[in-house]
């Protein structure tokens, strides 16, 4: 799949889960409940145990299913590792000049976390495809509005604080995608088995996401 490709899909899908898992074994099982919820954006952050683990076996597993990505990269190494498990896309949760340009350098769809006006002019500079919101929950979505008058032209994805109640106004801020994290597949829900109840949620921010857009 091209860059272009990816972006593209993550425009159509709209909604990324942000998958932070207990174990290797438990975020398999809560990534087949995503996608059993048709939630097929994943990105499987670094805070996950053997994170490049999981990716590669979901890589094998799913191939092109799912669009599949490591997020909360925040050293090069991460980067290294990332590419090497299968990530077919990058997020960091802040703005590092060094670790930007090793994402960036991959050829990746990259996601460069950013908040204030200032850092997510010097994402978009520095080559982010997407620049990320973060966090999301302290922006809001009347913040991301007041963002759009001067950086119209910069895909920005709210993460942190999006849930199924607001995403609506998410997009409506003009949001380019959201990601979603405890409030779509909770960790305490994995630990718990609580797995079927994880693709009843998935199906109903599906449902949000198709509906709002």
């Amino acid at each position: 799949m091209s860059r272009d490709d990816t972006l593209s899909r993550i425009s159509t899908l709209g909604l990324l889960a942000v998958v932070r898992g207990p174990s290797l074994e438990l975020t398999l099982k809560m990534v087949e409940a995503l996608i059993l919820g048709c939630v097929y954006g994943i990105e499987i952050t670094f805070t996950t145990p053997q994170a490049s683990e999981v990716v590669r076996i979901l890589d094998e597993t799913y191939g092109s299913q799912i669009l599949l990505g490591m997020g909360t990269l925040t050293t090069v190494e991460h980067v290294e590792q990332a590419v090497k498990a299968g990530a077919r896309f990058l997020v960091s949760p802040h703005c590092e000049e060094h670790l930007a340009q090793a994402m960036i350098a991959t050829g990746l769809v990259t996601m460069i976390g950013a908040f204030t006006p200032s850092e997510i002019m010097k994402a978009y500079h520095l080559g982010s495809d997407v620049v990320k919101l973060y966090p999301g929950s302290l922006g809001t979505p009347k913040y991301l509005k007041s963002l759009r008058g001067p950086f119209p032209n910069i895909p920005i994805m709210p993460t942190g604080g999006v849930n199924i109640e607001n995403i609506g106004e998410w997009f409506a801020a003009g949001a380019f995608a959201v990601g979603a994290g405890s409030a779509l597949c909770p960790s305490a829900w994995a630990l718990e088995g609580r797995f079927e109840e994880i693709t009843e949620r998935a199906k109903a921010f599906v449902r949000e996401v198709q509906r709002v857009r």
